[in-house]
């Protein structure tokens, strides 16, 4: 069992579980092409928003965020949901030496059941799964990882998060957690600056790796 200080392993969807990023890069690409033709990259600055923070910044008007969801829920429902390389043997692994894992995501509850149909085995690799409804403040906000630790009565020394994006990352900056991050949307030398560690995949990681790390 584990005795050390990593307890908890907290990580976000998109990114880092999955490797969707550059599905909804595309997705989010086209959005914006259309509705701000003048300013393009727009699609790299809300990575790690919730959709209403997405809405509330960029597409204020209701007929089009009413377009948009249509489009975005057809899209999400026929996306490919693929692990990240390595994903599943890592958190086996910490799982089996006693960290806690969960799911810190932005997506909502009616994403989170579209992964759940077509990854019926996902849930077995988490003790908590977080979604957006379940915070007050979002991502660069500490909000979601506090609660996550919260959840599961540990420390914010004794958590990991796992994150891609550069306001996730500054969100477990913020909680004072260990940073993990992935360059699976932004290079590994944008995020350096942002994280305690980089990694482009989970393959080489295992609980021995993370307890060594930390300290």
């Amino acid at each position: 069992m584990n005795n050390g200080k990593f307890r908890a392993a907290l990580f976000d969807l998109d990114g880092v579980v999955f490797d969707t990023e550059p599905q909804y890069t595309v997705f989010w690409g086209n959005q914006f092409r259309k509705y701000y033709p003048d300013q393009p990259g727009m699609e790299q600055k809300i990575k790690g928003m919730t959709l209403v923070q997405i809405y509330e910044a960029y597409f204020k008007d209701e007929n089009v965020q009413k377009r948009i969801t249509s489009e975005l829920d057809e899209f999400e429902q026929n996306m490919n949901f693929e692990y990240v390389k390595n994903f599943k043997s890592f958190v086996t692994d910490i799982r089996a030496n006693g960290v806690k894992t969960a799911v810190v995501t932005s997506s909502n509850k009616a994403k989170m059941e579209n992964v759940y149909s077509k990854c019926p085995e996902f849930k077995s690799y988490f003790d908590a799964i977080l979604t957006s409804e379940d915070f007050a403040e979002s991502k660069p906000s500490p909000d979601c990882y506090l609660k996550a630790a919260q959840r599961f009565g540990f420390e914010s020394d004794e958590c990991v998060v796992f994150e891609d994006s550069f306001n996730g990352l500054k969100s477990g900056r913020a909680a004072e957690m260990y940073v993990v991050g992935l360059s699976t949307t932004n290079e590994a030398q944008a995020i350096e600056g942002c994280s305690d560690h980089v990694i482009s995949d989970y393959e080489g990681l295992n609980f021995e790796k993370m307890c060594e790390l930390i300290l």
